[in-house]
């Protein structure tokens, strides 16, 4: 793949920044220390906050939120943030979050679920379900889930967990892991892609379990569901230059054929982690303008696809 033709200067640029505050070899290192870098390189790219918004600590249930309030909020935005299910947290994506909030009028709880290896799946997945329970019996509507990465794989998820359970307007779902086929499609294609490669993604899929999984389980890989009828409306943005790209067209496509509501966005150019770049690159930029657009949209109960 000639990454030097489908990637720009402004994506090449916030590639390089990144690998100068995280190593290509983090991934050797301990899980603390990984969190320690990631956040460092997250904060080097923090825009800060926009004017006007409330921002608090709180714990749902027994889950460390940040809940980012603009005057008013017309309903909530629950945020899962990427990291492998390794890293990150309510300070990585900080200003995603508050930024959200401000373009989209909605309360936005960023959730700070549990990490491995020191808690294995389903702990993340079960910190994720007690918030989006929560927030649906306890907030106004309405209510939509989005998430990166990670983040977008626990979204997902607590949709198929929770169909007839919770009224859920909508996903927004940011290249996200979904538990694809690695052996073919973008995951071939795109095996060396900058920012993440094949060895990230084995690293991670690793230290997730405390065991293997002996077989399908749609809690830890939303595509491996037999049954996709029922889910809230979703919209799936990838980065074309990511081997994780594939998984939101097959979980559209998975959708569809069930006869729901998905839309998939392969954004030309992209690399796995540009949310951090919108500021700094056009197409970075644009990206992110459609995401809180599609927000915006699930939360007015509308559908322009």
């Amino acid at each position: 793949m000639d990454y030097s033709k489908l990637i720009d200067d402004e994506i090449w640029r916030f590639i390089r920044e990144t690998d100068a505050h995280y190593p290509p070899d983090a991934v050797n290192r301990t899980a603390a220390q990984q969190r320690e870098v990631y956040n460092t390189m997250c904060r080097a790219f923090f825009a800060g906050y926009p004017e006007g918004l409330n921002v608090r600590d709180e714990r749902i249930e027994t889950v460390p939120t940040r809940i980012y309030e603009p005057g008013d909020p017309q309903g909530t935005v629950i945020y899962f943030h990427g990291g492998g299910f390794v890293v990150g947290g309510l300070e990585s994506h900080d200003d995603v979050c508050a930024e959200i909030a401000d373009q989209t009028g909605l309360r936005v709880v960023s959730v700070d679920y549990r990490l491995c290896p020191e808690h294995p799946h389903p702990a993340a997945f079960e910190d994720a379900l007690a918030v989006v329970k929560y927030v649906s019996l306890t907030w106004p509507k309405p209510l939509v889930l989005v998430g990166d990465s990670a983040g977008g794989n626990l979204a997902a998820a607590s949709c198929h967990a929770l169909r007839g359970q919770a009224d859920i307007a909508g996903q927004v779902l940011i290249y996200p892991g979904l538990g694809g086929d690695m052996t073919k499609g973008s995951y071939i294609d795109h095996a060396n892609a900058p920012m993440l490669s094949m060895e990230d993604l084995k690293f991670y899929n690793k230290i997730r379990f405390a065991t293997p999984p002996d077989g399908p389980d749609p809690t830890a890989a939303p595509l491996e569901d037999t049954d996709f009828s029922k889910l809230p409306p979703t919209v799936s943005i990838t980065a074309e230059c990511d081997p994780l790209a594939d998984d939101g067209r097959d979980y559209r496509d998975s959708i569809l054929n069930a006869g729901g509501k998905a839309a998939w966005f392969n954004e030309a150019g992209l690399v796995h982690g540009y949310l951090r770049a919108r500021h700094q690159s056009e197409r970075a930029r644009r990206s992110f303008a459609r995401i809180t657009q599609q927000i915006t949209m699930l939360a007015r109960g509308e559908w322009h696809h």
